[in-house]
């Protein structure tokens, strides 16, 4: 990411919100507040529901290359880990809204 983003944007992994995974291995948020598999797409949708301007780069997630092949960077609306929850919640309710 460019140094032109600091603190303008914030870059999202997948691996961020993946409830599959382990602290070690990346995810920033609790196991209970995280969601399973979560897609770019999922992402990229609720970050535009939330007017962050999603923009998607494709880029292997350094711990995990083999899984995750893309990121998504948005605007820094709230700090990080708050923007990490919310996204992951409203994942969970459109999932719940499907089902």
């Amino acid at each position: 990411m460019s140094r032109d983003y600091r603190d303008k944007k914030v870059v999202i992994w997948p691996a961020y919100i993946d409830s599959t995974i382990s602290r070690k291995d990346g995810r920033r948020i609790p196991r209970e507040q995280a969601v399973s598999n979560p897609t770019i797409e999922e992402i990229v949708n609720v970050a535009d529901e939330l007017g962050l301007n999603p923009i998607v780069e494709e880029a292997p997630y350094p711990r995990l290359w083999w899984k995750y092949k893309a990121r998504v960077v948005v605007d820094k609306k709230y700090p990080k880990q708050k923007l990490l929850r919310i996204i992951a919640s409203k994942i969970r309710e459109i999932r719940n809204r499907k089902s």
